[in-house]
């Protein structure tokens, strides 16, 4: 054979081998329901996204520990299009954002559509907070729902027997409504969970307590007044973020962004939970305080 031949032969077998690679790659893929990364190199911007009602957060906890932990990421953008939710699952998130902003890695918080209650909650830590004009943000507050069913249980012929150790023990049930003792004890619960709101808010943004108090109503703001009032740093949206990420980390040029690899495919337990929840969810009497907005309807 020519060497000619020779070099025609091995350029055929390199494009052969990165085809049958290619081909594996699409068909694990496909079997697994989610994407392959591959190894990213020099310095990045690491993305995350704060995402729909604030529930347990583990998953946003993984990926900010991840990506926080990966080489070559010299800045965090925390993409946040979230009505809040949990205010304990809230608070978990923002305490990760805190614990990874005091390493030195730079925190700058891009709003999406909404990033209110809970969800301002957990961008308030972010060296920078940026917001499009008309973000939807602000919702300082705290709420309990609970659901009174008595009429209904009356009419279906349902009653309620309860044993219960202590005066309190059945708070909320769905039988009777609140005596005005429960309404003041979960009251005081309330307002002490609010002012951990409002004190954190002081705290990161630097504002007199009371200053923050006077807006700490539930009122929502849009982009443009929530910056008018201090609660967010400049107007932007999220490439702006990732420019300011990148400058912030020390990046030339435009900065490139690696996000955490998300399983997007759910399985058929997945949907009977999240339906069963859907159904169930109104009619809960759960005592969770929710750092929670919630638009008309």
């Amino acid at each position: 054979m020519t060497r000619k031949g020779c070099i025609w032969g091995w350029l055929i077998g390199i494009v052969a081998l990165l085809v049958i690679f290619l081909v594996t790659v699409i068909a694990i893929e496909a079997l697994l329901g989610e994407t392959i990364s591959f190894p990213a190199y020099g310095a990045r911007v690491a993305l995350v996204r704060v995402q729909g009602v604030l529930a347990g957060g583990r998953l946003v906890l993984d990926e900010l520990d991840t990506m926080s932990s990966t080489p070559g990421i010299r800045a965090l953008v925390l993409r946040v299009d979230s009505p809040g939710g949990g205010a304990s699952a809230s608070q978990e998130i923002y305490e990760k954002v805190v614990e990874i902003r005091d390493t030195g890695l730079p925190v700058i918080v891009s709003m999406g559509s909404v990033a209110a209650s809970g969800g301002y909650y957990v961008a308030c830590p972010a060296d920078s907070i940026l917001a499009n004009p008309a973000s939807i943000t602000g919702s300082i507050g705290v709420r309990m729902s609970f659901t009174n069913l008595e009429e209904l249980f009356a009419k279906i012929g349902v009653d309620f027997e309860t044993v219960k150790s202590g005066e309190f023990k059945d708070t909320g049930a769905w039988d009777r409504p609140l005596t005005p003792e429960e309404r003041e004890l979960l009251q005081g619960t309330v307002d002490d969970i609010h002012n951990q709101f409002v004190e954190t808010i002081a705290l990161e943004r630097d504002m007199p307590i009371d200053e923050v108090r006077a807006i700490a109503d539930g009122r929502i703001f849009s982009g443009r007044q929530a910056l008018d009032a201090g609660l967010i740093d400049a107007l932007g949206t999220l490439d702006d973020a990732i420019r300011v990420a990148g400058r912030m980390g020390g990046i030339e040029g435009e900065p490139r962004v690696q996000e955490p690899v998300r399983r997007e495919r759910l399985t058929l337990g997945d949907i009977l939970r999240g339906s069963l929840a859907g159904a169930l969810g109104p009619m809960a009497s759960n005592p969770e305080a929710q750092y929670l907005y919630e638009p008309p309807k």
